[in-house]
């Protein structure tokens, strides 16, 4: 799956039923309510638990397609920098160390 392509995707069938894709707050509060939604079904052990993530998902691919980013390419990205930061743990949590 190519997520570029699926950011387009989302936002074409956004415009095709007339779903909001210019005001980026109300989309980032429908994408929290998303969480809520899929923490509520993992919290209940609900079946529906996966297309919640998908929703979740689905919010965040069109957010960067409104905001111009390659969500693809910004998660390649943050995993490398994240793949090479030093942790220490404090008392049981891991706490970053400045590199």
């Amino acid at each position: 799956m190519e997520l570029s392509k699926v950011q387009k995707e989302v936002i074409e069938n956004k415009i095709n039923h007339g779903f909001n894709t210019n005001d980026v707050n109300k989309e980032f509060l429908l994408l929290y309510g998303e969480v809520s939604e899929a923490y509520e079904a993992y919290r209940k052990k609900k079946d529906d638990l996966g297309g919640e993530l998908a929703d979740v998902a689905i919010y965040l691919l069109g957010i960067s397609e409104i905001l111009g980013f390659d969500l693809e390419d910004e998660i390649n990205k943050k995993m490398e920098i994240n793949k090479n930061r030093i942790y220490k743990k404090v008392n049981g949590v891991n706490i970053k160390i400045d590199n």
